[in-house]
């Protein structure tokens, strides 16, 4: 399919959310499958609530989620600009031209007059739609009281018909145009309303297809009727199919996170979003390949395997994902991503975490506890045990006193703790020979000798394996710049005492 072209327009009114984001993913796959063009477009004719914050972001945002685009506001093209706010001049033009061949008229209908139709629609269980009031009125004198200054807006005359198209997704679809009033093309203030401008952009851009959410569908015969006035080829539609969370209500913010900021504020990887995304509500050629690379999604990607009935947003099957790209990710990845959430903890300084040994440090720290990692966020409870040591609480502690207490334990640790504290530096192969030397004189071996171990080491009843941990400490401990961390006698030193573990 030669020049293919797509494109993503959202608003800059909020943060971008899972549904857009699809959305976005999916013009992008489809684009990039087909050699063609994707093109990004910034709908802000939304004055109170568009701001430039929300565009900043929305760039960013897309950015982090591994897509690219060829037209854009931040990189101009063969039809800029690429917002609309920068375009109003093209909408005024194009619905003048609607109005001198008769397609559209001037309405001075105020806000009050059409919010009692309205009303009175609604109290009449009818669908609320324009009553055509100011379609009667005769050219002159629209002219006559536009000239005077009267506000008018622009609207489009509907002609009784149906709007019929085949949907990519959804197959033959078809609305009555008794359910549209005549739309508003451009208001009274000189915005235009969105059904106009889409039509309008697209068709300028050269917009080949149009793949958004099914919320659109409504949208799409206001749409064709533009199309139909300015005697121009609509676009092919693909509406996809909603997100609904796991009480099968659409999704939003009551589901918990849904924006890619905030997925990315909970340390959920890009590529694993974006491998999530693209199986929600389509499948692999294969039907069942669930891991796929940006290539493979390209190479397989096709709008005949969209699904039209709704999906279902899974956390656990994203957190599945994203656990996997995470195992898979480069170590010094890992660690740059972990750092600020470790810097926001308090556990590390913001420069220090740019530090080199500090850097390669991490990345064992986050080795340690990835296997416990649903997402990056969670480093922090995780990693707890190696920035914070409290003798006084593991020697009180709900989960640990038993241990410190039980009779075999103690004589463990009256065995292993000095031992410790007689060597000046501790690394895992020496552990392992003292931890052995402690079994032969006690004969203890297995969960008897190393639970009162680890809990005296880390204060603990369980978590990474020592084999990680201990070299953590020590090399932690060692590091000027990692300020809580201590090495393993420092906490035997104090464990001792806390526990009256009398020497």
């Amino acid at each position: 399919m030669a020049n293919v072209r797509v494109r993503f327009a959202p608003s800059p009114t909020g943060y971008v959310h899972v549904g857009n984001a699809r959305t976005a993913l999916f013009n992008w796959l489809f684009a990039r499958h087909q050699g063609g063009a994707f093109v990004l477009r910034i709908e802000d004719t939304d004055v109170e609530r568009s701001k430039e914050e929300y565009e900043r972001q929305l760039l960013e945002d897309l950015r982090w989620f591994g897509l690219d685009w060829d037209e854009g506001p931040d990189k101009g093209g063969p039809f800029a600009p690429y917002r609309q706010s920068e375009r109003l001049e093209v909408y005024a033009r194009f619905a003048a031209q609607l109005v001198e061949r008769g397609h559209a008229y001037y309405c001075f209908c105020s806000a009050e007059q059409l919010e009692a139709e309205r009303a009175e629609a609604l109290k009449a269980g009818r669908q609320p739609r324009y009553s055509g009031r100011c379609r009667k009125l005769a050219p002159e004198e629209a002219a006559r009281r536009r000239t005077a200054g009267e506000p008018a807006a622009t609207r489009l005359k509907i002609v009784a018909s149906a709007f019929t198209w085949h949907d990519l997704v959804h197959g033959p679809t078809s609305f009555s145009s008794e359910v549209i009033g005549d739309p508003i093309l451009v208001r009274s203030d000189g915005h235009p309303a969105y059904n106009y401008a889409v039509v309008i952009d697209d068709h300028l851009m050269e917009i080949t297809h149009v793949i958004r959410g099914d919320d659109h569908i409504s949208n799409t015969p206001r749409q064709l009727a533009v199309y139909r006035a300015l005697g121009w080829e609509p676009p092919a539609f693909a509406h996809l199919s909603t997100i609904l969370g796991a009480d099968r209500t659409r999704l939003s913010k009551r589901h918990g996170a849904t924006s890619l900021e905030s997925f990315r504020g909970l340390g959920i990887l890009p590529e694993a979003l974006r491998n999530y995304l693209a199986l929600l509500g389509w499948s692999p050629a294969d039907g069942k390949t669930e891991i796929l690379s940006p290539s493979e999604l390209i190479e397989q990607f096709s709008l005949d395997r969209v699904i039209k009935s709704p999906a279902v947003f899974d956390a656990e099957k994203l957190h599945w994902l994203n656990r996997h790209y995470m195992k898979v990710a480069l170590p010094s990845r890992r660690a740059e991503l972990a750092a600020p959430f470790l810097v926001d903890a308090g556990y590390i300084a913001p420069a220090d975490a740019e530090d080199a040994a500090v850097r390669t440090w991490l990345e064992r720290v986050v080795d340690a506890v990835l296997k416990n990692l649903d997402h990056l966020s969670q480093i922090p409870a995780a990693a707890r045990l190696i920035f914070e040591y409290d003798a006084a609480a593991t020697a009180a502690g709900e989960e640990t006193r038993h241990v410190v207490e039980d009779a075999g334990a103690r004589e463990v640790l009256k065995a292993f703790v000095p031992k410790v504290l007689a060597e000046t530096q501790l690394t895992y192969e020496r552990f392992r020979e003292i931890a052995k030397a402690v079994q032969k004189e006690t004969g203890k071996k297995g969960k008897d000798l190393f639970h009162p171990i680890r809990v005296a080491v880390t204060g603990a009843v369980s978590g990474p394996e020592l084999e990680k941990l201990i070299p953590i400490f020590e090399e932690g401990a060692r590091l000027p710049l990692v300020r809580h961390v201590k090495g393993v006698a420092e906490r035997l030193r104090e464990f001792a005492p806390a526990a009256k573990l009398y020497l």
